[in-house]
């Protein structure tokens, strides 16, 4: 019976499977894998119990035939979506049930984060910890949080993933190094940054592992609540703009744009950058800059669903700009191109004409794309020579003809290279290469 791999995509909007067969199989190819399924929360983003549940529901859906055939599953998560926990995993009473999201940003906590880091003394003010809207603050926001709720020792800080991660195992110990970045995790040097271990408590900090780790197979439960086998193998995933980077597989000058809830840009570079609102991260060995929006497709579905921005997105003309300037923001507070907690946003004048006023909204997107890798360029990322897009907004050829025209190079679509897909391709690689050449053992 040959083997299957599944990769799982917790995003902002909810849950993708991809399943992959070997290398060279019917249903092995990245374009065109064995089965895809997708699905909302059973809730909110913020309740783990729905990341849990979705999961369950989801993995359902798949036919036992193709779920007793799973090798390795491997789970990304939003970046900076943080909990604070029990040491078993237990969620906490009201309010901490519930996790802090990506976006929110905790400007309460600019001074201990400046404790914490040290900056007054030279410490990491360009880390992405240090800004109010990374997970440290969040996490400091969490621990005051408990200290009011008179919660002792014994808490778990977890991200979205990882929590997850731990459920699948039935054992809260690992945090993934990519999602633990904004938290603090000095990948450069492998360890936590100066202070954020005695400043957090090292006891409510994940042991790291590197992305594609193997950590063990199932605990009984989970494989019994997702009627997987056994002997399935956990493979430490990463956040969900790394995954769709590595299902985009980028060749050298090309930029990955994630076109989903949220816009993300991310690029390779030989050494890491440093600014504000940056992320660096080690994916597939090379290093990767970039940094996610609080603006993204998200916001086009406050106003229009998808079959109504496919039907007006026909009508859109890209060489007849609408002259509107709008900052197309879910919400107050940007982190990149540039990171500012207060930033409004701007969604008016709305023109008459919905086609007029989508277009604005993508022309406003656009603006932020380009300023964005304007900024990667600034900080010493490589000059781009074509743009891969993925993401639900990868189905749009308006937006891509858009883009290509303000960023003035190619804009290439590939919609069906989805996060899940990566995580899909990271556990086939990694359960692969323990098999061809295991540890040695002692």
């Amino acid at each position: 019976m040959s083997a299957l791999f599944l990769g799982v995509d917790l995003g902002s909007s909810g849950l993708r499977l991809a399943v992959l067969a070997e290398a060279g199989a019917a249903g092995g190819q990245p374009d065109d894998p064995l089965l895809s399924r997708q699905s909302p929360y059973p809730g909110r983003l913020e309740e783990p119990g729905a990341w849990r549940q979705g999961l369950i529901e989801l993995l359902a859906t798949v036919p036992e035939a193709i779920r007793r055939r799973a090798r390795a599953i491997a789970i990304d998560g939003t970046s900076g979506t943080l909990l604070a926990c029990g040491a078993d995993g237990r969620l906490l009473p009201p309010p901490l049930e519930q996790a802090l999201p990506y976006h929110l940003a905790c400007t309460e906590q600019s001074g201990a984060i400046a404790a914490v880091l040290g900056q007054a003394s030279g410490g990491a003010p360009s880390h992405p910890a240090a800004s109010a809207s990374g997970t440290l603050a969040r996490a400091l926001r969490l621990l005051a949080m408990a200290r009011e709720a008179g919660l002792g020792p014994g808490l778990l800080l977890r991200h979205q993933a990882d929590w997850l991660m731990g459920w699948l195992l039935d054992d809260w110990r690992w945090g993934e190094e990519g999602n633990n970045v904004r938290l603090g995790w000095d990948l450069e040097h492998g360890t936590w940054l100066a202070g954020v271990a005695s400043g957090l408590g090292v006891e409510t900090l994940p042991q790291i592992r590197s992305s594609g780790s193997l950590l063990g197979p199932l605990a009984p439960a989970a494989a019994a609540c997702l009627g997987l086998p056994g002997d399935c193998q956990v493979v430490a995933g990463s956040t969900d703009a790394n995954a769709a980077v590595l299902a985009a597989d980028p060749q050298a000058g090309d930029g990955i744009a994630v076109l989903g809830t949220t816009l993300v840009l991310k690029q390779f570079v030989a050494a890491p950058l440093a600014g504000v609102g940056l992320s660096n991260h080690r994916v597939a060995g090379r290093w990767l800059a970039g940094g996610a929006s609080n603006a993204g497709a998200g916001v086009l579905r406050r106003f229009f669903d998808d079959e109504r921005i496919a039907e007006l997105s026909r009508q859109i003309n890209p060489d007849r700009p609408t002259g509107l300037k709008l900052l197309p923001l879910s919400r107050k507070g940007e982190r990149f191109p540039v990171d500012d907690p207060e930033l409004e946003p701007i969604l008016e004048p709305r023109p008459v004409s919905d086609a007029r006023y989508l277009q604005a909204l993508l022309e406003g997107l656009t603006a932020i794309e380009a300023t964005g890798w304007q900024r990667l360029r600034q900080l010493g990322a490589p000059a781009l020579q074509r743009v891969i897009s993925v993401g639900g907004g990868a189905r749009n050829s308006q937006w891509r003809a858009l883009r290509s025209r303000a960023l003035g190079i190619p804009v290439l679509n590939r919609p069906k290279r989805t996060a899940a897909l990566g995580m899909a391709l990271l556990a086939r690689a990694s359960f692969r290469m323990e098999i061809e050449s295991p540890p040695l053992r002692p």
